[in-house]
């Protein structure tokens, strides 16, 4: 579990009342793994779809939850060690890079270091508000400036130096 839900997950650790909901659920996978997922999830009831990313800058793999479901509803694939989109700064981290989760849906998400460096690389404005709801719980602090890669080290101190966004 990666996206909105893992944020979520991990927040929760700290304080429920800095959770958002998301509606979509993003999954980190291998690329090898898509035709046992994708039978997996048809066998299941969702609909496979490929979906240009605007621009021209990718592909994205998704799953809709029947025929009336729309994107930001499906489940979202995200390729272990692949950047989301030629412009990435940073290819996604790999699969074996989770913990498991001990609340009670128990499902395996990606390590806080994982995260924060997706997190980092989409960069969009929702990604900021997750960033910055976990910096101000202190799930991570300056001290991370090292434990990021170098590309996302001025993003990572923007976020430090204007906590109010």
């Amino acid at each position: 579990m990666i996206g909105g839900n893992a944020v979520a997950a991990w927040v929760s650790g700290v304080d429920d009342s800095v959770v958002r909901a998301t509606q979509d659920v993003n999954l980190l996978v291998r690329r090898e793994d898509m035709p046992a997922i994708t039978e997996a999830l048809e066998n299941a009831g969702f609909r496979h779809r490929t979906v240009s990313i605007l621009g021209g800058k990718g592909t994205i793999e998704m799953f809709l939850d029947g025929p009336g479901a729309k994107a930001r509803d499906a489940v979202h694939l995200i390729f272990a060690r692949e950047k989301v989109n030629p412009d990435s700064l940073e290819p996604s981290p790999d699969v074996v890079e989770v913990e498991e989760d001990t609340g009670p849906h128990g499902f395996r998400l990606i390590a806080l270091e994982g995260l924060v460096t997706m997190k980092l690389t989409s960069y969009r404005r929702q990604d900021q508000v997750h960033l910055l709801d976990m910096l101000e719980i202190g799930q991570f602090d300056a001290t991370w400036l090292d434990r990021v890669p170098a590309s996302l080290r001025d993003r990572l101190q923007a976020l430090l130096d204007d906590p109010e966004g």
